[in-house]
């Protein structure tokens, strides 16, 4: 049974602020974790350098190659029938756009 007006108003004014949040900026301390993982975890395959190793390399150009938001659901959800993990159990959405930005603007690979 839909809500009826009011109630619905009432419950889009209460998810605004929520929303809001969702999108705010990630803390200087989360980015430098994020920044760790890219290095470290995403490193284990791709050289710690971003040079490639057991996956390819990750110059800034390739990152270019998507978009960022096709860039962070690949990062989500990896690349099936390949060793590339999904990292939706560890990464939020907006963590996920974050590397994906860093990948495309502030890779310091580039080929």
């Amino acid at each position: 049974m839909p809500l009826p007006a009011p109630r619905l108003l009432l419950l889009a004014c209460c998810w605004l602020p929520v929303a809001a949040l969702a999108d705010s900026a990630l803390s200087t301390a989360r980015q430098a974790e994020l920044e760790t993982l890219l290095y470290q975890d995403c490193g284990s395959c791709h050289g710690m350098t971003l040079r490639g190793g057991l996956g390819p390399p990750l110059p800034r150009s390739r990152m270019n190659a998507y978009d960022r938001d096709g860039l962070a659901a690949l990062i989500l959800n990896g690349v099936p029938g390949t060793a590339m993990p999904g990292w939706a159990g560890l990464l939020s959405e907006q963590e996920a756009r974050w590397l994906a930005d860093h990948l495309q603007n502030d890779n310091p690979l580039d080929e």
